[in-house]
């Protein structure tokens, strides 16, 4: 009683999304997941991005949410992309990042990305910056693109991890079911920057 629809996910915002069915899907490519049921729901988003692992098995992992994607110039960044880039660099130079966030900005008429970690101790920022785009340059082909034409730059902010925790409960947002968001929009960003910077 289920009918699956899938967006690619670099479209899914516009109007009228390119959306194909199971026999069209391509294996390893992030799609919006949309679903229509016998019982009234109708081409419901859901909010999950799926990729397929194998298609004749139709087998999936979810790789994140719609909401945490970063796309700002075709990078098509996921939340998957940045945890696998988090847990590369807490390997890479032995530190714990319990806390990290994301967003887009605009930067010298392109764009750049603007990272936050939340850290235990101190970490040398020109290091996790150089880890990072590595990592993400070698685990995302869009992102590599990008990051040679339009996306210019990425910043690294370490800030201690109860920053994270300080910010949710000034917000009223406390416990297991409240997430820090792991990509900031706009308002959600400068509301972080001023809070940071009190």
């Amino acid at each position: 009683g289920i009918f699956y629809e899938f967006i690619p996910v670099e479209g899914y915002e516009k109007d009228n999304p390119e959306t194909v069915g199971l026999k069209d899907v391509v294996p390893n490519k992030n799609y919006a997941l949309v679903i229509s049921t016998n019982g009234g729901l109708w081409r419901y988003l859901i909010g999950d991005v799926i990729r397929f692992k194998d298609v004749k098995n139709a087998n999936i992992v979810i790789s994140g949410r719609t909401k945490h994607f970063l796309s700002l110039t075709g990078e098509h960044l996921s939340v998957d992309n940045m945890n696998k880039a988090i847990e590369y660099v807490s390997k890479k130079i032995d530190v714990e990042i319990p806390e990290f966030t994301v967003s887009g900005i605009p930067f010298e008429g392109t764009f750049a990305h603007e990272w936050y970690l939340g850290t235990t101790k101190e970490i040398d920022v020109s290091l996790v910056k150089k880890l990072i785009d590595e990592k993400l340059c070698e685990i995302n082909d869009d992102y590599e693109v990008e990051r040679k034409s339009a996306l210019k730059n990425i910043f690294i902010h370490a800030v201690p991890a109860i920053k994270f925790y300080d910010f949710m409960v000034s917000k009223g947002k406390i416990g297991g079911q409240n997430k820090f968001p792991r990509v900031l929009n706009p308002k959600q960003y400068e509301e972080w920057k001023s809070f940071i910077n009190k």
